[in-house]
């Protein structure tokens, strides 16, 4: 099982906003025990934007918010798939290699060292 941080968040929001499992699978149109698999991160989340709307909606989370971004993001990396914005940075993008080694502990190679040395320079 991985890590449900979409699951995770969703849960909690409905939670603190006083929803509970069966209203909130009404309001979004889905089956409570496929859902509660979602939030327990047994099933990867939903990845139409209509239904993320839909999930916003329901939690009271306004589209245009930080929170709302949050959430979209924490769904896609659920699902393994990198967000777009990342995706259409191409330093980022090719920084990513080196920061997942970084994360797993592992050595990043000297070019890509000397790669993010130049990045951080021209950010300063």
């Amino acid at each position: 099982m991985v890590i449900a941080m979409f699951g995770e968040l969703i849960k909690g929001v409905r939670k603190k906003g006083g929803i509970g499992l069966r209203e909130f699978c009404n309001l979004i149109d889905t089956d409570a025990s496929n859902w509660s698999k979602v939030e327990r991160g047994l099933h990867a989340p939903p990845q139409s934007i209509e239904k993320l709307q839909r999930i916003a909606k329901a939690l009271s989370i306004q589209i245009d918010s930080e929170a709302y971004v949050e959430m979209l993001d924490k769904a896609r990396i659920d699902a393994g798939i990198i967000p777009k914005d990342i995706l259409s940075d191409r330093e980022v993008l090719n920084a990513l290699p080196m920061f997942f080694r970084t994360i797993r502990s592992e050595k990043p190679t000297p070019e890509e060292l000397e790669r993010l040395i130049n990045l951080l320079r021209e950010g300063s």
